[in-house]
């Protein structure tokens, strides 16, 4: 009989678990009905505080009656129910992927800690994500598909099913007289997922029958490359980060294999909680960092990220607002909000606030000299910022301050001998507060 054979892999599975209560997510289809009466009949998993979760986009006329049938299953095996309702915002990437995004919100948000979410995906939902990721054109991780065992919110993620075809739960079901629900939205075959299972994978089992459980093996396979490789790309990414968290050393980067070039960029810029690119984001990247001479300062960006190089050093961060043309303001030594974000202020020491000013607070037009306090030159500002390593896109975003006619400071960074001998008079130091500071 086949509820044998099943009941006792999936306590064998279990088994291996680490300790932790069971929440199975439950949409009263086919595939997550045959999980839970599963789950309910192992001893084990019901001493695990064995529970469902059903999530009710709203998408769907019936949802209400689908909610109450899942009530009702949960209730005839005597096991913990709850029924939340998804805000389903539809983006860019279709109500496939933001149908997705609520439900794993939802689950996310009923995820006690070191609780563990069971879903039913199977080996032919495997085939499906693997073929819609290589249509992607996907690397080892998207060729993996799904993970049979991940971290997930305040716990883990499980798919005990992930190598079983779906023909075996179905014989499962007819066994025990199951009753499921059946969405009509898995017919639509404008979904791309639905094209895929109703059109693209019978075809190919008609010429090769074991072709759904070949692929699952192919990811399984897959996923084994993918968990070396982002050990191989966090242990270089130790090696090459830079000084600040926000840099990484652009020779040492190019120099990786190919296989690990790409991982070890996202897993930095994800660090950073920075946008990804696209691929051909990174072979322009790698293109322009292997043919820009020394002098230059190559950029690649995309919506919610720039990579700069300057030196040794490749640097991530938000896209720059550009500077306002000809910007200047006059300035009193209180804390001034700057256009090129952060701030700027005359600290005064204990003794109280400096006596207000009439200063110039402007930006770099070019063409300014200091002569730095206790220089015996006056020096032209660009060779003295190439001097000091500060990037060229930041250059034209610290705050000079002058007096009448006369450069006093640039930020915080140099004082003119004017400069100092004001903050001595106000026992006051110039203060600016870098963006990322503020």
């Amino acid at each position: 009989m086949p509820s044998t054979g099943l009941i006792h892999e999936l306590e064998s599975s279990l088994a291996r678990l680490p300790q932790g209560a069971l929440l199975v997510g439950f949409s009263g289809g086919l595939d997550s009905t045959v999980l839970l009466h599963l789950l309910a009949s192992i001893p084990s998993a019901r001493a695990r505080g064995l529970r469902a979760v059903h999530v009710d986009h709203g998408l769907q006329s019936n949802s209400a009656l689908w909610a109450n049938h899942c009530a009702e299953f949960c209730a005839g095996l005597r096991i913990g129910y709850v029924a939340i309702a998804a805000k389903v915002t539809i983006t860019d990437e279709g109500i496939e992927a933001a149908a997705r995004n609520a439900r794993y919100a939802g689950f996310a948000a009923q995820v006690g800690d070191a609780e563990i979410l069971t879903l039913a995906h199977h080996a032919d939902d495997q085939a499906e994500t693997v073929l819609l990721k290589l249509l992607r054109g996907a690397g080892p991780e998207g060729i993996a598909g799904m993970s049979a065992l991940r971290a997930f919110a305040k716990g883990l993620l499980w798919r005990p099913l992930l190598s079983l075809p779906r023909a075996r739960l179905i014989a499962y079901a007819r066994e025990k007289g199951l009753r499921w629900i059946e969405d009509p939205s898995n017919l639509d075959t404008r979904l791309r997922r639905n094209f895929v299972r109703a059109e693209i994978l019978p075809r190919l089992r008609e010429r090769w029958p074991d072709a759904t459980v070949a692929i699952a093996h192919s990811a399984s396979w897959a996923r084994a490359a993918a968990e070396f490789i982002d050990a191989q790309a966090h242990s270089a990414l130790d090696r090459l980060r830079g000084p600040d968290p926000a840099t990484l050393v652009w020779r040492g980067w190019l120099a990786l294999p190919d296989a690990l070039r790409d991982p070890v960029l996202r897993l930095w810029l994800r660090g950073l909680e920075l946008d990804e690119p696209a691929h051909f984001h990174v072979a322009e990247l790698e293109r322009q960092l292997a043919g820009a001479g020394e002098s230059r300062a190559p950029c690649v960006r995309w919506p919610g990220c720039e990579l700069r190089r300057f030196r040794d050093l490749l640097y991530a961060m938000q896209p720059i607002v550009p500077v306002p043309a000809g910007w200047s303001t006059v300035w009193d030594g209180a804390p001034l909000q700057l256009p090129a974000g952060g701030s700027i202020c005359l600290r005064a020491d204990s003794q109280g606030a400096p006596a207000p000013l009439s200063l110039t607070v402007h930006y770099r037009s070019g063409g300014e000299h200091i002569k730095p306090s206790g220089a015996a030159h006056t020096r032209e500002l660009r060779l003295l910022l190439q001097e000091f390593g500060i990037p060229p896109w930041e250059r034209d975003r610290i705050p000079l301050v002058s007096a009448g006619s006369e450069l006093i400071a640039v930020g915080d960074l140099v004082l003119s001998s004017a400069g100092r001998v004001m903050c001595d008079q106000l026992g006051a130091e110039i203060v600016w507060a870098r963006e990322r500071e503020t």
